[in-house]
């Protein structure tokens, strides 16, 4: 399951500790990236699911009782690898798409990530509303085409700034939870082996970034899904040894390899584009393995209390753990602050999380 690539311990541990030096607030100065826009599941929600009729939210304690903010509907207890890339580039976090009024507030980035959704229309329809990702495309072709133009004197102009911000993807987890596996209510796994309905996912998430590539956007950061049979709703309902259903996880390898090949074909087909790959499966597979590693405790628990025996999201208004710094976990399904600062990090400046380029590197392009 672990790839070759490994940064080496000591290495991820300064990493961790200098992200967790940046304020919680965001700094104040020139970015160094025009905007950043955010697309996909809940791991970059920022608060959409909100304003959705859906049984999938966040808004509610414990979640958000680390975050500057308080309860605003990440599915966390701070800031997801979004809001720290967000910090990194000196920009503010992106508001949800759903809750803003007025086109001025796209212009330094958006958030069109919603929980429970994925890559194919029908993934976590059976908890209410969500969008998915052509909903997101969509909803992002009518920034560029009705809220930004106002803000620019002419369309080079609005594709200059559109070819130097950042865009961010994470999604496909869903496809696989709340779909390929979720065998109540979908016949997804008879119908299609896992390399046919890989494949299908990814003829589909390459025809929403190529739409992207048609709107302006250059600097395209898509991250891998990460090791699903280590999560635990999966790991804590089905036997297995070891830290993590293994089976399971052979479902994101799949995705993930053929993520990095379409990936690299992007950039070579779309003349000026960069597809850059975040690599958040193995990193997340070995502290999760090895947590001591990432100066975590428990790579296998939810820090919060959750339904159906540490299986399912934070029951409202239960305290936490003490010390989530020392948790993977968050809930069942999603990682802590710390996690996601040290993926950010890596992702921003290191070399072995975002590759060809790091986010430092890809500004500079």
């Amino acid at each position: 399951m672990l790839q070759n690539m490994r940064m080496k311990p000591m290495s991820l541990i300064f990493l961790f500790t200098i992200s967790l030096h940046f304020h919680s607030l965001q700094i104040h100065g020139l970015p160094i990236a025009p905007a950043l826009y955010v697309f996909g599941d809940s791991l970059f929600d920022s608060g959409n699911n909100n304003f959705l009729p859906t049984v999938c939210k966040a808004d509610y304690l414990p979640y958000g009782v680390n975050f500057v903010k308080g309860v605003t509907g990440r599915f966390t207890n701070g800031r997801t690898v979004a809001d720290f890339i967000a910090e990194f580039l000196e920009l503010p976090y992106p508001p949800p798409y759903m809750s803003i009024r007025g086109s001025n507030t796209a212009l330094k980035g958006l958030n069109y990530a919603s929980g429970s959704c994925g890559i194919l229309p029908e993934t976590g329809s059976q908890f209410g509303k969500c969008l998915n990702l052509k909903d997101q495309t969509d909803l992002f072709q009518r920034t560029v085409k009705s809220d930004l133009p106002g803000q620019f004197q002419n369309p080079h102009d609005l594709l200059h700034y559109l070819s130097k911000s950042i865009f961010l993807f994470s999604i496909g987890s869903n496809d696989f939870i709340n779909n390929y596996l979720y065998t109540k209510a979908f016949d997804t796994s008879q119908r299609y082996s896992p390399q046919q309905f890989a494949q299908l996912l990814m003829d589909a998430l390459a025809n929403h970034l190529e739409r992207m590539y048609n709107l302006g956007a250059r600097k395209i950061v898509t991250f891998e899904i990460g090791p699903l049979g280590c999560i635990p709703s999966i790991a804590k309902t089905h036997n297995h040894s070891g830290n993590c259903v293994e089976d399971t996880n052979e479902l994101a390898t799949i995705f993930n390899e053929n993520l990095r090949v379409t990936l690299a074909n992007l950039t070579t087909t779309f003349q000026g584009s960069f597809f850059v790959l975040g690599r958040a499966n193995w990193i997340g597979y070995d502290a999760i393995t090895s947590p001591v590693k990432y100066g975590l405790i428990d790579g296998s628990n939810p820090c919060c209390s959750t339904w159906a025996d540490g299986t399912s999201e934070c029951i409202p208004l239960l305290a936490p753990c003490l010390e989530p710094k020392n948790y993977f976990f968050w809930d069942a399904f999603h990682l802590t602050e710390s996690v996601s600062s040290v993926i950010a990090t890596g992702c921003f400046n290191g070399s072995t999380v975002c590759t060809p380029l790091n986010i430092k590197q890809l500004v500079e392009m």
